[in-house]
């Protein structure tokens, strides 16, 4: 290899591990899970809190579910259906073996609500039932100003699902719509933007030495594939925490 082609190699492999680390690096930034509820737009008064706090412990003591609330003063730039299964990844809401764990999530600035529902609860609370749950009860609110209201009503019936008591809102769901269809994610988990790094690495090494049309091709995917990477934050001190469940983008969305 000569020197201008080595030179060449070397600054573009080092270009590729500054993109990897940029993009694994710090991209939306996530409040504290400082309890229950998570009111970081300041919707909710300290009686409401408390009671809607109280609701969610005696789920998690009934039923080993999680669920929290939080409200967003901003989005970000981004989906409130990336925020949302990214969020809850990051908090690692649900407990760990059921990932039994799901997010009531409001961002009053976008106009926007979203119920994000863990692995394991997918097939209790659905994405019908969780936009039946939007539409019916929370967005009537909203609409009205009364988020309050919304939050508390949305709460409430997701935990009656939870709770075992899904008939009145099954009733509701149309036989083709009863699975519900996930809703679409574009973000890739960390672990994977370092490994696709690291393969990217693998990549200039091995087209500086044979070269080809194969590599400039492979080059440029793993370069699309790294840019669709998230990254997130540090975690915040909190007398309440995840179990250790995960996310993969389940549940519904809803503005007004």
């Amino acid at each position: 290899m000569t020197g201008p082609m080595a030179r060449q190699v070397i600054l573009t492999a080092l270009a590729w591990i500054c993109l990897t680390c940029a993009s694994a690096a710090q991209t939306l930034v996530y409040p504290a899970l400082t309890g229950r509820v998570v009111d970081g737009a300041g919707l909710l008064d300290a009686t409401d809190r408390a009671v809607l706090t109280g609701s969610l412990a005696n789920l998690e003591a009934k039923t080993t579910d999680q669920l929290v609330i939080v409200t967003l003063k901003s989005l970000q730039g981004t989906s409130i259906e990336d925020y949302g299964y990214q969020l809850g990844r990051f908090w690692k809401i649900g407990q760990k073996d059921k990932d039994s764990g799901a997010l009531l999530i409001v961002a009053p600035t976008e106009h926007k609500v979203r119920i994000e529902v863990g692995y394991g609860l997918e097939g209790t609370l659905t994405d019908a039932l969780t936009k039946i749950i939007i539409e019916q009860t929370i967005l009537p609110k909203f609409k009205e100003g009364d988020f309050p209201g919304g939050i508390k009503n949305g709460a409430a019936e997701i935990i009656k699902v939870l709770g075992g008591d899904a008939e009145p809102l099954n009733g509701q769901v149309a036989p083709n719509t009863a699975s519900g269809a996930k809703e679409s994610n574009t973000g890739l988990p960390e672990w994977l933007v370092i490994v696709l790094g690291l393969v990217g690495v693998g990549v200039l090494i091995f087209c500086a030495v044979h070269g080809g049309v194969l590599c400039h091709g492979l080059f440029q995917i793993l370069v699309l594939m790294l840019l669709f990477g998230r990254g997130g934050s540090s975690r915040g001190n909190s007398s309440f925490s995840g179990g250790g469940g995960s996310f993969g983008g389940g549940g519904s969305s809803g503005s007004w």
